[in-house]
């Protein structure tokens, strides 16, 4: 009898997140979906990410400039093969693979690609950038970086939504990318400041 509620809890969750997907990726125009599609792309944010990497060794030296370096990127790896391990045991159709999906007006903007898609790797690779970069950047004490501790977040979240309107992720899938990304994100900045601490501390 347990079993049979939560395999009815889980479908029910399912179908609700189907529900919130179509919602979501429903909401397009010409110029929205171009935006869409610019925060979808990975390679629009190559000179975004390197500008922040040039910005961290101006702001912390090169001993803590090349920690938060190390910090940021296996971040990224920790959430990119985090995700590919997960997509390939959980095996959860992409919405754009998803006969259903598709049979009720999925909007389309890309190239189909793997068949798998949880978690979204976009939402947590940009999360977690944007968290770990946010605490290592706090080793700047000199300056309070407001305006960044805002806009990076809220560019992770349009990043991460940006694949629901393309149709490659249900809402579910990047949610718990984001939550992935931040989680791998606070463990590596906090790891980054402790070291950077230790190796510039006074002998």
């Amino acid at each position: 009898m347990d079993g049979v509620a939560e395999m009815t809890l889980f479908q029910m969750a399912h179908h609700l997140d189907k529900d919130v997907t179509l919602a979501i990726n429903s909401i397009h125009s010409t110029i929205s979906d171009g935006i869409w599609m610019f925060f979808s792309e990975r390679s629009s944010w190559y000179i975004l990410y390197l500008a922040i990497l040039i910005i961290l060794y101006m702001r912390l030296g090169w001993k803590k400039g090349t920690i938060a370096l190390l910090a940021c990127i296996l971040c990224i790896v920790c959430c990119d093969q985090f995700a590919n391990l997960l997509k390939s045991g959980v095996q959860r159709l992409r919405p754009c693979w998803d006969e259903e999906m598709i049979r009720r007006g999925l909007h389309i903007l890309e190239d189909k690609g793997g068949k798998y898609g949880f978690f979204s790797a976009h939402a947590a690779n940009s999360m977690g950038f944007a968290a770990c970069s946010i605490l290592c950047l706090a080793m700047d004490k000199a300056h309070k970086h407001r305006f960044y501790n805002i806009s990076m977040p809220i560019w992770a979240l349009l990043v991460g939504i940006s694949r629901v309107f393309v149709g490659k992720h249900f809402f579910g899938d990047v949610m718990f990318g984001w939550a992935v990304g931040a989680l791998f994100g606070i463990i590596l900045g906090v790891i980054a400041t402790r070291v950077a601490k230790l190796m510039t501390r006074p002998s």
